[in-house]
């Protein structure tokens, strides 16, 4: 498995870097295109995109070494982000932090802006991952080639998670697959006219809360906190945050604030 798409002497593009890439284009056009037809200028949404996938990045970042202090006692290999550890919860709350300080900047209901971002957050996601296949990463626990067998999982996928002779679970595709079910159910939401605002961003806490907390029960490689697997405690923490979301807009009138009855609306800045 080579990790490198174009190697020429000491240039090496990693996979893992052009999946984020495509991740993130692919997530600002979903997002500006549905923002769109709520009459959000394509300039805002498209700053608003770029400074918090770049937060999001640093906050990966960050995240992941706060739990690695150890491996870190030279502060220099901190920015070495190319030698590889980030962790998608921090990316998702500093990103999240910047939409919401970028949208109470310019006076823009935050909450309606992250139901637009909600199925490209997932669609980047499950992009992403496919970096760790590539970086024979993020697997789960050893398996048998006949029980990847039996899953009628891709050859070149098992190819992929047979690591130095031994299978491992390919859990980046669990997760992957878990995403992109996620965009669809989302967007089919977000159609509805009896779906509030604010729903479909619940939806996302919940939907990807739930899949992570069992793929990580899986995995070998878990970010830890004393004996609690990291990950699993942010997943409870998004679906009690989703839940609650949820019951907030419920509380409404049937057709209170509806996430589709202000289409084609026009929003001063």
């Amino acid at each position: 498995m080579d990790r490198y798409i174009i190697s020429i002497g000491s240039v090496n593009i990693e996979w893992y870097s052009v999946l984020i890439v495509v991740g993130a284009i692919l997530a600002i056009i979903m997002i500006i295109l549905e923002a769109k037809r709520y009459g959000y200028p394509k300039d805002f949404v498209f700053n608003l995109c770029f400074w918090s996938i770049i937060v999001g990045i640093i906050g990966a970042r960050l995240y992941y070494v706060l739990f690695n202090l150890d491996l870190y006692t030279n502060f220099v290999d901190v920015f070495k982000i190319w030698e590889g550890g980030l962790a998608i919860h921090g990316g998702i709350i500093f990103g999240l932090i910047t939409c919401y300080l970028y949208c109470k900047k310019y006076k823009v209901r935050t909450i309606r802006m992250l139901d637009f971002i909600a199925p490209a957050m997932l669609l980047a996601q499950a992009i992403g991952r496919w970096g760790n296949f590539f970086n024979q990463e993020a697997h789960g626990a050893v398996t048998s080639l006949q029980t990847l067998q039996n899953l009628h999982i891709p050859e070149f996928i098992i190819d992929g998670m047979n690591i130095g002779g031994v299978c491992y679970q390919p859990t980046f595709l669990y997760e992957s697959l878990w995403c992109l079910l996620g965009v669809i159910i989302i967007l089919i939401v977000r159609r509805l006219k009896i779906t509030k605002v604010g729903q479909p961003f619940a939806l996302y806490l919940m939907w990807y809360g739930l899949g992570r907390f069992f793929i990580e029960t899986m995995r070998t490689d878990s970010l830890m906190l004393g004996g609690f697997k990291v990950a699993q405690i942010v997943s409870v923490i998004m679906i009690v945050v989703g839940l609650i979301i949820i019951m907030i807009t419920g509380r409404k009138g049937r057709y209170e604030d509806l996430y589709d009855q202000d289409e084609n609306e026009t929003v001063k800045f």
